[in-house]
């Protein structure tokens, strides 16, 4: 009784923190800082939607942003004007179709396509799979980067502009709204959009993990050839794992849409997929709680660090030595290496993945 007592607690305290977060960052540290949270959040589901793959089914996956710029590029599509370009006859005013209605239909195209990557890739492991996700979303990049002839259908490297913003009741989300006498900016109400489906996603990610499916892709993580022993379907559940992991990456990009209002083939380079594949492994993959941790802690480190790098080299040189986004990614990239080092299991790792990775004295305390 008195564990349940302090789990309430503890919870409540949590959920009014998190729904003060945005005003505290906004006093303290800025807007600016807000946005970055934001992003962290993303973040944070792209990592949960990957942690499907890598973490419990144990697929690695290097293409993982495609489907993050499959559910964007939809919500761009049907939620802008940049139809009338192609279409004009068909679209005159373009596409603007409710968010509420291109959120599913993004998670749905997404998992399609993850169908579509892990369908001839069954039988590949290890290296081999991954350079096949990696050329897959390349490949969906390059698609995306030269889709503007002979017919216009995503603007090529100029990218989509003008997306509608997220409604909620009738209300964008794009405009400041006062709430009983509270007044939230934009950037206030997408953190509790963001919000939002980040608690559903970890719900969802929790269910998964201890369900029977959660524990037969745990099987195949294993051991594939004694999981198909036992009579798990290797291949479906395979499949599912994928077809699971983009529909999470397919809303996330639709909420980016909507909250960036453009889009475009930069935001979908492979430095992203690693950046997220980084925060499931950092963070302990197939720990929910840990990759949360990753995801916070890879969105928000290279910003602290974009704004300490200048000041600390004119406070020991008076002058800026090295280039700042050189030597930012320099500091992340050697954080990295450590963590590596000290933690190969990660942050906060599941009792399984302390076994096979850390040390034999932890492995005894797990």
């Amino acid at each position: 009784m008195r564990s349940d007592k302090k789990s309430r607690i503890l919870f409540a305290v949590l959920a009014i923190a998190l729904l003060l977060l945005p005003f505290i960052t906004d006093t303290l540290f800025g807007r600016g800082w807000v946005r970055i949270v934001d992003f962290a959040m993303l973040y944070i589901m792209l990592a949960l939607g990957l942690n499907i793959v890598v973490g419990y089914a144990g697929l690695l996956d290097l293409g993982y942003i495609a489907f993050f710029a499959v559910g964007a590029y939809c919500y761009a599509l049907t939620g802008s004007p940049h139809l009338a370009l192609a279409f004009p006859l068909v679209f005159p005013d373009g596409v603007h179709l409710s968010f509420w209605i291109v959120l599913p239909l993004a998670a749905l195209l997404a998992g399609g396509f993850g169908v579509l990557l892990g369908a001839p890739t069954l039988r590949l492991r290890g290296d081999y799979l991954a350079i096949v996700t990696l050329g897959f979303g390349e490949i969906i990049r390059i698609f995306l980067n030269n889709l503007n002839a002979p017919v216009n259908l995503t603007n090529g490297p100029q990218g989509i502009s003008r997306i509608d913003a997220v409604n909620v009741a009738g209300a964008p989300l794009s405009v400041t709204q006062n709430i009983l006498g509270i007044s939230f900016p934009p950037v206030h109400l997408y953190f509790y959009l963001f919000l939002t489906f980040t608690a559903l996603v970890i719900f969802v990610s929790h269910r998964l993990e201890k369900s029977r499916i959660g524990r037969a892709w745990m099987a195949i993580r294993e051991d594939e050839i004694a999981a198909s022993a036992m009579g798990i379907n290797t291949r479906d559940l395979k499949l599912l794992a994928f077809a699971m992991g983009a529909m999470f990456g397919g809303a996330s990009g639709a909420l980016f849409a909507g909250f960036q209002g453009f889009v475009s083939p930069e935001s979908f380079s492979l430095m992203e997929s690693i950046m997220v594949l980084c925060m499931v492994v950092l963070g302990g993959m197939g720990n929910i709680i840990g990759v949360i941790l990753g995801g916070v802690l890879l969105a928000v480190l290279p910003e602290v660090l974009r704004h300490s790098v200048v000041p600390m080299q004119q406070a020991m040189f008076g002058k800026i030595v090295v280039d700042p986004e050189s030597l930012r990614m320099l500091l992340f990239g050697t954080a990295l290496i450590v963590m590596m080092l000290y933690r190969p299991a990660g942050l906060l790792p599941s009792r399984v993945r302390r076994r096979e990775l850390g040390s034999d004295e932890v492995a005894e305390k797990a």
